[in-house]
């Protein structure tokens, strides 16, 4: 069937029902730049989504989400009807909705086309049940950007992917297709007329983008989304800016939790600790002291599945413990916590016959059905056949809820690592869940059990701990909105040289789709040892990613540790450390995405969307934050790196003295094994500190502020104590850098929240590559001038003009009060005398 005519339209209670000649479609202004579109072939619109966090109608799920969800009012568009369209203007855009052939465009206020259906084919179902939408594509200009966690490059323009979480063990970085999340999200951006809009379809059964790689001759170019099931249930996201689409996705479907801040320090896992016959808690306690010989950071550490081992058989039951591997857990947890070390569980949904809490599950009726649902279902896991929970089954997160509180959360983690919830043991999509008592089939749930997993981890941790720590969930799997409850990773990668850099375009695009916190495991999880070189590119490259972690099931029985090559240990301390001095910009840039939606690991293109070199990442480049652009090396014996750096900003290189460069050129630079290329944007911000190598004990006494020569930056610098839910009722410190001037630089610090943090003293550089300060003054008042860095370096307070360089450097204690300046002059000044007029 294919909806070829529009017949009548009438006013619904939010927005207006269009009726065709085999289906209907929906229409609900949600803003005046989004609009919910959708399409059913059966003339119903059931309500039950775990993906939106705002709706304008009533949802069967809303009770379940009442803590997440808010009911807004929808606008009262009107509509303007001619005989052959209905048109809408919704004060951003203009829908226009052609009544024969039925066809759906879209423009903003000035014409611009933003989307258009292929004509004569827009929405169809085909023999099979499956559905299509079509849309004219732009083949010269657009670009296509998000659908989740995908592999190769970074614009999908021609590629086809199909949606569809799987457990990818070893997944190839450039073709490996589908992975294991399911976030049926895009952005189109035209290069031409330098606009950008999304397209997000609100259902969760599997799904395929093909993004012109199909062509058929009857047909002008053409995109298309498929499904399985449901119905084309998609909201249009106007922008302009990528920026305004990101934001406008995350309000929609939420934006990144927030994480305790031990979550963005080291973590060390891999599959060999918890597989040793016995005493693998001491073993661990000697990696750590190897940790700390080594002067390498860690600050969690991961425990694979062997420790819920069973002493009988060897089989994997999750929250059993192993006690001849740990005879004490609660012991081993508390030693771990007072080495300032987070102990993570591994935590996996499968249940196998022996399994020893089995009875609880069948006592609740936990479990996915039959199609039938006469009998639990049955299907592929680790150690043979087992069950699987279905967390779409309050009854089910309840016994789940209970073990991992009883079994895990209260031994002394407050941490939930989910593994192996894509769920991709249960073949038969026809099996049946209770969808909170509505009845579905895992043909739309399959994905919906991950985030609802992460849910009711959020859950157990706020009953065992309450608001004194914050909740810290890690998901493998997941579906639309899974970063209101998780921190997520790529899964099981292959070790090889062409991963660390197709990586950065996968949580470049996880980014784009709203889930911010994201990484890969460093050095591969399968396949065999990296080797040195490889690893510390890796390495170098892991620490800009939220989730820094280094897990390993190396085929070769080897175990990939930081250490673990003597002649590259130096380099690989550096970088570390380099992560742990930029944890005040990082962790503020969490804040930012909780805040936001924006990404923290950002494609050029989206601060850069002028600039028609950024729409694709040849060399492999992102933005850490706004400030700074990062170019790792990925190339085995490299001696040089290409860069590109985008127009509309000057460049400072961060590793050589800050040098600048033009934007809108592709430089070569010299690097060696130690390169990490950074390059700070002309309005760039940047915090950093050395007080901090160990997050959970060691302290903030002073801050260091890198600020580029633009006469205008800004930058929100956030903090607050890191592990409890106090931020939400106040308890943060929120720093508000504004920067003005030129020849006399403001640079003005504006504070709020009640939180009270150590930080005494900061020292500031400052970029002025044409002079030195006629003066500084902090809060009114000047402060001495050093003629010799040494001294400087050696003061309390002063400013020191540093020509290596080319930087003013200050140095003082931080004014007791919520708004003060910093002044760095550069006016012109007479030092002899001549200018007496």
């Amino acid at each position: 069937m294919i909806i070829k005519k529009a017949e009548s339209i009438e006013k619904s209670a939010n927005g207006y029902l269009i009726n065709a000649d085999c289906g209907k479609m929906m229409l609900v202004f949600m803003t005046p730049s989004i609009v919910r579109l959708r399409v059913s072939f059966t003339g119903n619109f059931p309500e039950a989504s775990y993906a939106l966090i705002k709706t304008a109608w009533k949802d069967d799920l809303d009770e379940l989400f009442k803590d997440e969800r808010e009911r807004i009012q929808p606008l009262n568009v009107d509509c303007q009807e001619s005989d052959t369209e209905y048109t809408f203007n919704a004060g951003a855009i203009i829908v226009h909705i052609k009544k024969e052939p039925f066809q759906v465009i879209i423009t903003d206020l000035n014409g611009n086309l933003l989307m258009k259906d292929l004509q004569h084919r827009s929405y169809e179902q085909d023999h099979l049940g499956r559905l299509y939408h079509y849309l004219t594509a732009d083949k010269a200009h657009e670009h296509y950007y998000g659908f989740g966690e995908e592999t190769g490059p970074l614009d999908k323009k021609g590629k086809r992917m199909r949606l569809s979480g799987k457990d990818a063990i070893g997944h190839d970085p450039v073709n490996g297709n589908p992975m294991y999340k399911h976030i049926p999200f895009y952005i189109t951006f035209n290069d031409q007329t330098k606009l950008a809009s999304g397209l997000f379809y609100n259902n969760s059964y599997e799904s395929l983008f093909d993004m012109g790689k199909e062509i058929s001759g009857y047909w002008d170019p053409y995109n298309y989304y498929e499904t399985d099931g449901g119905d084309i249930d998609m909201f249009f996201l106007a922008g302009p800016a990528i920026k305004q689409v990101v934001n406008e996705y995350t309000w929609l479907t939420g934006t990144q939790i927030l994480p305790p801040k031990q979550a963005l320090g080291f973590t060390m896992s891999t599959m060999y600790y918890a597989e040793l016959p016995k005493d693998n808690d001491k073993e661990i306690y000697a990696i750590l002291k190897k940790y700390k010989e080594e002067d390498i950071n860690i600050d969690s550490f991961w425990l694979a599945s062997g420790y819920s081992t069973s002493e009988e058989n060897g089989l994997r039951y999750t929250f059993n413990w192993n006690h001849v591997k740990f005879p004490h857990p609660k012991e081993f947890m508390d030693n771990m916590n007072k080495k300032g070390i987070e102990v993570i569980c591994n935590l996996k949904p499968g249940v196998l016959n022996q399994h020893p809490y089995m009875k609880d599950y069948e006592d609740a009726g936990a479990f996915i059905k039959t199609a039938d649902g006469k009998e639990d279902y049955i299907g592929r896991w680790w150690g043979g056949k087992g069950r699987f929970p279905d967390f779409t089954n309050p009854k089910a997160r309840q016994v789940w809820k209970r073990l991992l509180e009883n079994n895990i959360l209260k031994k002394g983690t407050y941490t939930v690592w989910n593994d192996n919830c894509e769920y991709d043991g249960v073949e038969d999509r026809n099996a049946k869940c209770v969808k909170e008592g509505l009845g579905g089939r895992m043909a739309e749930l399959k994905p919906i059990q991950a985030n609802m997993m992460a849910k009711l981890g959020i859950n157990a941790v706020k009953d065992v701990y309450g608001k004194k720590q914050r909740p810290y969930i890690i998901n493998r799997a997941g579906y639309a909105g899974i970063q209101r409850y998780a921190q997520t990773w790529a899964g099981d990668n292959l070790t090889d040289w062409r991963t660390p850099q197709y990586e950065v375009n996968t949580i470049l695009g996880m980014g784009l789709s709203g889930v911010a916190n994201q990484g890969c495991d460093i050095g591969g999880f399968t396949g065999g040892a990296p080797e040195g070189e490889l690893l510390l590119r890796w390495i170098q490259n892991g620490i800009f990613q939220p989730r820094f972690v280094m897990n390993s099931a190396n085929t070769d029985n080897s175990v990939t540790q930081p250490w673990m090559y003597d002649e590259y240990n130096q380099y690989v301390r550096n970088a570390y450390h380099l992560r742990y001095r930029l944890l005040p910009y990082l962790y503020s840039e969490m804040y930012h995405a909780h805040v936001t939606g924006e990404p923290i690991m950002r494609p050029l293109i989206y601060e850069f969307q002028d600039d028609e070199n950024c729409v694709d990442n040849q060399y492999f480049e992102f933005m850490f934050g706004p400030s700074l652009l990062v170019a790792n090396v990925f190339d085995k014996g490299a001696k040089t790196r290409k860069v590109y750096l985008p127009r509309g900003a000057k460049w400072f290189d961060v590793n050589d003295h800050l040098k600048e460069y033009a934007g809108g050129q592709t430089i070569e630079i010299p690097v060696g094994l130690n390169s990490i290329p950074m390059f700070l944007r002309d309005n760039g911000i940047v915090i950093s500190t050395k007080d901090v190598s160990h997050i959970s004990s060691d302290t903030m006494h002073n801050v260091d502020f890198l600020i580029g020569d633009n006469p205008k930056c800004q930058y929100t610098y956030y903090d607050d104590d890191g592990k409890t839910l106090d931020y939400q009722n106040g308890e943060y410190k929120k720093v508000q850098i504004t920067v003005n001037g030129n020849e006399v630089k403001k640079i003005h610090f504006h504070t709020e929240g009640s939180y009270q943090d150590q930080v005494k003293t900061f020292s500031m550089k400052a970029i002025n590559k044409q002079k030195g300060a006629l003066y500084v003054a902090i809060d009114g008042q000047k402060i001495k001038r050093f003629l010799v860095k040494s001294q400087w370096a050696a003061a309390d307070q002063g400013w020191y003009y540093d020509l290596s360089d080319r930087t003013i450097l200050v140095k003082g204690q931080l004014p007791a009060k919520d708004d003060f300046d910093v002044i760095v002059s550069t006016e012109q000044f007479d030092l002899i005398g001549m200018n007496q007029d």
